[in-house]
């Protein structure tokens, strides 16, 4: 009997050893990248690396943020005001393809559109009789945000370490052995656009480039990266182009790139200058000084939040595997690797003073990336940053709120040229330039509401923080979007709304159109002008300014339509009922009022929750990667966390190769798969995950609103909600056994909870009751919708709970524990 539990315990250790090889916060493998998806990410918001982990030949693709094509520019197109009265009154006549032929004349831009971010180059680092490589051992720990690559080979022991550092804005190398005189190896710069790329000195490597030429647009973005190589033991020597290191004991490599990019407007800087003194601030300081400082920055923001969901035997493998047996295996750790992944990225490449995310974030091997790999606003650069104030990572919104005040002022002369109009306005696509003006073509670009959803961001950072002085800032970029739309709106003939025209539903072609997206008073534009008229209103009533302002916004509120239910039981994406059940278009736009909206909600809006609902049935849920991280967000917001989950679980579905496809999923370094890739539906999954435990946006505080049966036991802490609340919690078989709140404003705290749940201390908890009196939560009223009398709508069933009040002090914390 004893030798029997003997044996049972040695298993258990076996397998829980087994489960911690790569550990709760480690993407690990155990063979070197073959391909850029495969590579592991590092980044500090500035710069950016992709680390391949080939013993013999180990590559780092590097990335600067900006570096791009061209230059300051501009692409407004003149000819619009002479055009833009034609194409409503084609519109509002029903002949669409007259009207996109003259948009794509009249208001399309005339050559350029856009510029492209673009790749710095490798350095490589070529590695002598290296061979019978055997303990293979790759890995990203996303808690210490390093990169590891160990083996052995001929009996020693390797080890390679790649961070990049916030604070002294380098990337570092540690190449270490466990036997002297070990470390021989030839190091390269090497890239597509460089002009020169030379040992500068014995230790000392120097590439310099130009950028591309794009839509006549001549490249003006100068770059220059320096690799210093410091070394104990051994020698360092020029070598052709490059620098040979042999007989070394320990190398560090120390990677700095700058560009002469000063703003979107401004090419002055010195990037030999700054590039060198990144390095000379850094090479006199020792790896664990570095160390050090990367860890204690970085840290500072990732620890805020900690998910667990538990462990099981399936972590014991690769993450490749994780990922390819995730739909078959129990693997609760691989959603909350996933999760913390996406805050892992957003730090990376998302730091304050620097530029926003663009379509792959900060990392591209790529000078002609998918869509230029830009910035997209009807929908995935404002993905990019869902998690940013709900995952307690606010200053990483922070290069995303400046572009939206960048955009203002370039957007100002868009509005003028173009519509000869006040206010500012951007359409469906921007770059580093700042350019506001109709990309690509009419079916795709002539969307002008890009202003108008960033402009929910400026809103919602206040909402989290309640900073006034915040407010008082963005105030006038609201005011300024407002005044765009206050000119722009135009009367429908048939309800005498006031609706945007032309405009589209991103991007996607109703079949009754003559293959013309173009439309007026689409549903997701409806919802949009409601979201900007009724804060700008707000803004203006917390800070007592502009008073003459709010009955002209209260007014042109009163005249927007309304939404509306089709004859198939959906929410109409457009004005008429032309929504096709067959329809499984990426793009789900109209639902915008579901989320990240709050305009449709289970509790003042069901008839809108259930037509929402049919529209995703009509959907269906496999698409692009993107798609399927909103998707989880509206199933979340549908408190339907099963379907949620299954949306998780097609969002991890491997997809081994990079390259064009209609079926996104999960790639093996854990990016999202489009694809190719574009990294918002990693980003739209962590959002969706905090959606399923916390709500904020109904009127109140939503403790596990859509839990999932799987995920029975579990605990999240650090998440932040409207108001200022700073929320912990921990549940058992499905219910909240204790929750944790810190208030950062005061103020009312209304909850809503599975189950019931008792305040430790005096304070009494009370049923709550009313509207809540805390002004953050506020939840808006919007018009009765439209039904059709053809229409079939089911009841919404929501879960039993229970929802209490009880008064908040700032800086107190108060703990909820299950009775």
């Amino acid at each position: 009997m004893k030798a029997g539990l003997y044996i049972i315990l040695c298993l258990l250790i076996s397998i829980f050893s087994s489960a911690q090889k790569g550990g709760k916060y480690k993407l690990w493998y155990d063979k070197p990248a073959k391909q850029w998806v495969e590579a592991l990410p590092i980044g500090n918001g500035r710069l950016a690396a992709m680390i391949y982990g080939d013993p013999s030949k180990e590559k780092l693709q590097l990335n600067e943020s900006t570096f791009w094509s061209g230059g300051p520019s501009r692409n407004d197109n003149p000819d619009g005001p002479k055009l833009l009265d034609s194409i409503r009154y084609y519109l509002f006549n029903g002949n669409y393809k007259r009207a996109q032929i003259l948009a794509d004349k009249g208001l399309t831009a005339k050559t350029l559109h856009g510029s492209a971010y673009q790749n710095i180059g490798d350095l490589t680092l070529n590695f002598n009789n290296l061979n019978d490589v055997k303990n293979y051992h790759r890995e990203l720990d996303i808690e210490k945000a390093v990169a590891t690559t160990t083996f052995t080979s001929n009996g020693i022991h390797f080890k390679r370490e790649v961070f990049a550092s916030i604070p002294d804005n380098v990337i570092v190398i540690k190449l270490s052995s466990d036997k002297k005189n070990a470390l021989n190896f030839t190091a390269n710069f090497n890239s597509e656009l460089k002009k020169n790329a030379r040992a500068i000195d014995a230790s000392t490597l120097q590439i310099d480039g130009l950028s591309s030429t794009l839509d006549g647009v001549q490249g003006q973005v100068k770059f220059n990266a320096l690799a210093k190589f410091v070394t104990k033991s051994g020698k360092t020597q020029v070598s052709e182009n490059g620098i040979s290191v042999s007989n070394a004991n320990e190398v560090m490599i120390l990677i700095s790139i700058a560009t002469n990019f000063t703003d979107y407007k401004t090419l002055d800087t010195d990037e030999v200058l700054k590039s060198k003194k990144y390095i000379e601030a850094s090479e006199n300081k020792s790896f664990n000084t570095l160390y050090n400082n990367h860890l204690a920055a970085y840290q500072k923001y990732f620890k805020r939040v900690d998910f667990n969901l538990g462990t099981s035997e399936a972590a014991k493998n690769p993450t490749d595997i994780r990922v390819k047996n995730f739909s078959t295996n129990y693997d609760p750790e691989l959603i909350s690797l996933y999760y913390q992944f996406g805050r892992y990225l957003l730090i990376s490449f998302s730091q304050p003073g620097g530029q926003p995310a663009n379509l792959q974030g900060i990392w591209n091997n790529s000078n002609k990336p998918a869509w230029d790999s830009k910035y997209t606003i009807n929908i995935n650069t404002e993905m990019n940053y869902w998690p940013a104030e709900k995952t307690n990572l606010p200053g990483m919104h922070e290069p995303l709120i400046q572009m939206v005040k960048d955009l203002s002022e370039s957007g100002k002369e868009t509005a003028k040229v173009m519509y000869n109009i006040r206010g500012w306005v951007a359409h469906h696509n921007t770059d580093i330039w700042r350019i506001t003006g109709v990309v690509d073509f009419a079916n795709a670009g002539m969307w002008p509401i890009g202003s108008a959803w960033l402009s929910q961001h400026l809103w919602d950072k206040y909402l989290y923080s309640g900073d006034i002085n915040y407010l008082r800032s963005i105030y006038p970029v609201l005011k300024s979007a407002t005044q765009f739309y206050e000119d722009f709106l135009i009367e429908e003939p048939t309800h005498k709304w006031l609706v945007v025209s032309p405009s589209m539903s991103p991007e996607n072609i109703p079949q009754e159109h003559q293959g013309s997206a173009l439309a007026a008073g689409n549903t997701m534009d409806n919802q949009l002008m409601f979201d900007l008229f009724s804060k700008t209103k707000k803004a203006a009533e917390i800070l007592n300014i502009d008073s003459d302002k709010i009955q002209v916004w209260k007014n042109i509120i009163s005249k927007l339509p309304p939404m509306q239910v089709g004859r198939y039981g959906q929410l109409q994406e457009w004005m008429e009922d032309l929504d096709n059940p067959e329809d499984n278009h990426r793009h789900v736009s109209h639902l915008y009022g579901l989320f990240p909206s709050n305009q449709i909600n289970p509790f003042t809006t069901p008839e809108l929750l259930d037509a929402s609902k049919t529209v995703l049935i009509h959907r269906g849920d496999v698409s692009t990667g993107w798609s399927m991280g909103w998707k989880v967000n509206l199933w979340a917001k549908l408190l339907d966390g099963n379907h949620a989950n299954k949306l998780i679980k097609d969002q991890l579905t491997l997809v081994e190769k990079d390259g064009w496809g209609s079926k996104g999923g999960t790639y093996p370094n854990l990016f999202d798969a489009h694809p190719p890739f574009q990294i918002d539906g990693n980003f739209g999954c962590t959002s969706g995950i905090t959606e399923m435990l916390l709500q904020t946006q109904n009127g109140f505080v939503d403790i596990l609103p859509a839990l999932p049966d799987e995920w029975k036991n579990g605990n999240i802490s650090g998440l932040k909600t409207y108001g200022g609340f700073e929320i912990s919690i921990v549940w058992e078989n499905n219910k909240a056994k204790e929750i944790i709140i810190k208030s950062n404003l005061g103020g009312n705290c209304r909850l809503r909870i599975p189950n019931e749940m008792e305040l430790k201390g005096k304070s009494k908890l009370k049923k709550a009751e009313g509207k809540n009196p805390n002004p953050f939560f506020d939840v808006p009223e919007i018009k009765k919708p439209i039904i059709s009398n053809e229409a079939k709508l089911n009841p919404v069933e929501i879960k039993e709970s229970v929802m209490y009040d009880f008064p908040t002090e700032a800086g107190k914390t108060y703990i909820l524990r299950m009775k």
